[in-house]
């Protein structure tokens, strides 16, 4: 029978503490990942979403890694103040690769809600490469208004571009809802404004943008673009209306 040293002894217990910091530390972070998720869940009971178990995963990964954003690249055409803050600016934006959903959902928050699921989806994992793409910002929102001009209509198209390393060759997505699709350059005279996005706070943005912009046959009237530059757990969150300028 071999012999037990004394310094066998005590290496077995140096890797029974380890096991014991690792198990913790798993512990610890299946605590944060539960936390996340629950507050997430709330956020989307809010808009009357039910925020489904397996998107614990995505959201986790983008809570991590979601703070570097690439920006989406435009050109200010022209910018307004207004008491020492932009009132408006005019920009160009170019031709460009967007994953895209369409969703047509009772509520707006519904709509962007369930869209930006599948997105989140596609960006952490679900996609040809399977891999993380990167996020990039503002998400776009593609909302009509109704003949009327008092309602928007049902369905919105949620926009996500793609970062630059994949513009070229885009993954192709594993979720057959979600188009990748060749936008072309636009044109925009976009407004910020803070808060929840709501089929009210969203036409009550319009109604103001065009008294401030005033009487112009310039942009469309019947399609506007949404611009989201923060995820929808922050309640302070910052938003832009756009106007879409007529192409000439």
């Amino acid at each position: 029978m071999a012999r037990i040293r004394l310094e066998d002894l005590d290496g077995l217990g140096e890797e029974e503490e380890e096991e014991e910091e690792e198990e913790e530390e798993e512990g610890g972070a299946a605590a944060a990942r539960g936390q996340l998720f629950a507050h997430w869940e709330a956020v989307a009971s809010a808009h009357r979403v039910s925020l489904p178990r397996d998107m614990a995963g995505p959201i986790a990964q983008m809570t991590r890694l979601g703070r570097l954003r690439e920006p989406l690249p435009f050109a200010t055409l022209a910018r307004r103040d207004k008491c020492d803050e932009a009132a408006y600016e005019e920009r160009q934006y170019p031709a460009g690769k967007w994953a895209c959903v369409t969703k047509g959902e009772p509520m707006y928050e519904q709509s962007i809600s369930m869209s930006f699921m599948k997105l989140m989806r596609y960006i952490c994992k679900e996609n040809s490469e399977g891999c993380y793409l990167g996020m990039t910002v503002p998400v776009l929102n593609e909302i009509h208004l109704t003949k009327e001009g008092t309602e928007l209509a049902r369905e919105v198209l949620t926009a996500f571009y793609l970062p630059g390393a994949f513009q070229q060759n885009p993954p192709v997505p594993m979720d057959p809802e979600i188009h990748i699709t060749e936008r072309a350059p636009l044109r925009v005279i976009t407004r910020v404004f803070y808060g929840m996005t709501t089929e009210e706070t969203i036409l009550q943005e319009i109604s103001l943008f065009w008294e401030l912009l005033g009487s112009t046959d310039t942009v469309l009237r019947e399609t506007y673009i949404v611009a989201a530059y923060e995820n929808p757990s922050i309640p302070q969150r910052r938003n832009e209306i756009w106007f879409i300028r007529r192409t000439e």
